[in-house]
Order: structure tokens, then sequence, then C-alpha cells
């Protein structure tokens, strides 16, 4: 089945976001805040959400969130 525009968006929101630094979900419609981190957590590996959270390109929050959609578990 060929990809939605949607669908496109939010792989393009979560390369800029997670991966270039060159989008922030301040800069990002709402409605695409959890789609967006449904699919990082799905494609992106525990390093490259890491690596985010590092270089500031997302929040503490941003990066529990996402990582609340994946089996890893958060620890201090």
């Amino acid at each position: 089945m060929a990809e939605t525009f949607r669908q496109r968006m939010v792989r393009m929101y979560a390369w800029a976001i997670y991966i270039d630094g060159t989008r922030t979900f301040a800069g990002t419609a709402t409605t695409y805040h959890e789609e967006i981190k449904q699919y990082t957590a799905a494609n992106f590996t525990k390093e490259q959400i890491d690596n985010a959270l590092a270089k500031g390109f997302i929040t503490q929050q941003e990066f529990e969130e996402t990582l609340a959609y994946t089996a890893i578990v958060v620890t201090e």
C-alpha cells in the first residue's frame, strides 16, 4: 500500500526532529506529535533517540514520551 501524505509528513518530521535537528516539536503542528513519537519509537534505534536528547534536539519530556512507545525502560 502506498504511503499517505500524512504518513510521509510524520516520517519527514521524525527525521527532521530526531536525526537532523532542523525542526522541533514546538515548530510542528501538535496534531502530529504523538504520531511522530510512535513512528520514531518503532523505526529509530535507542542510540538515535539518545543522540537527539544529547544534542538538544528533543527535551527530556519528549525523550521519555517517545520511549514510552517502546519496550525500553527509562532509568535514572
